[in-house]
């Protein structure tokens, strides 16, 4: 079988940074169990404000920062930085911007209230991690996209992204999050989502009635393979429609065979075995 060797973890949430929650811990256990099957990882997460820099030992990364990223006519610097998880010999790499993080919490504030540019901080995440993973010269095989925070990049991989070498033949595993957002998309989601390729045309199809949801739906449809941590329907069925190969419900113990094979079946769409590759 195809081995997909290098697999980039574009997570929303990853324990010890934040509370330990279903996703934070997919974050943390996928990725150490996928770097324990003698697989190359990279691994991202955003900034958020509640991470406390000195005591996790961040730094900031001069020569990846620096970037503007522009969204609906304005300029977002670019801020990277890294820390190490020592029980896990595992890097996780952050991305940062005063406007979007700084200060602030996850999806929500301290009232409960879900910030109106959620969808913004989303579509400043996936293009903060693409220019940073082209900066690295890394090219991975197989993308693992998890949460809403990620749900633009499958989006981005197949259009905006398509022709750079470091993602053109890379193939894309989304898992959609747990937590409902319930706010409405901002009204002007359709132009600050409109990048290089990318027009109003990518949400055909996307039910934008359920809100922020839509975030979801939208990595689920442009993914090349899906797995769930919840026994969500909904999504299953979305993900069927397209007939994209489905991972299933798993429990932890089983992340590190269970999930170095499906990125391995993902990986291996459309592609000809080649006789000669190493086995692991």
């Amino acid at each position: 079988m195809l081995k997909a060797k290098k697999i980039l973890f574009i997570a929303q949430e990853i324990t010890p940074y934040v509370p330990d929650t279903h996703i934070s811990k997919l974050g943390r256990e996928v990725a150490e169990a996928t770097q324990g099957r003698n697989r190359e990882i990279r691994t991202f997460m955003p900034k958020w404000g509640i991470i406390n820099e000195r005591r996790n030992q961040l730094h900031e990364v001069i020569r990846l920062s620096g970037i503007n990223i522009i969204i609906d006519e304005t300029d977002h610097p670019l801020i990277i930085k890294v820390a190490s998880i020592p029980t896990a010999r595992m890097q996780v790499y952050f991305i940062d911007n005063d406007d979007y993080f700084n200060k602030r919490k996850m999806s929500t504030n301290d009232k409960g209230q879900e910030y109106p540019d959620n969808a913004e901080r989303a579509i400043f995440y996936a293009r903060g991690v693409l220019e940073t993973v082209k900066k690295l010269k890394w090219v991975p095989d197989v993308i693992h996209c998890q949460g809403w925070m990620s749900a633009l990049i499958p989006l981005y991989i197949r259009s905006a992204y398509a022709d750079e070498p470091a993602f053109r033949d890379v193939r894309v595993v989304f898992t959609p999050s747990e937590e409902v957002l319930h706010d409405p998309l901002p009204d002007n989601f359709a132009n600050i989502m409109q990048f290089r390729k990318i027009g109003i045309e990518a949400m055909e199809g996307v039910p934008t009635d359920e809100g922020m949801q839509a975030l979801n739906y939208l990595g689920i449809k442009y993914a090349d393979g899906v797995s769930l941590m919840q026994a969500n329907a909904a999504f299953r069925a979305y993900a069927k429609k397209f007939e994209k190969p489905y991972l299933g419900v798993q429990k932890s113990e089983n992340y590190a065979t269970v999930y170095p094979a499906f990125y391995d079946k993902v990986w291996g769409i459309g592609r000809v075995e080649n006789e000669e590759e190493e086995e692991e």
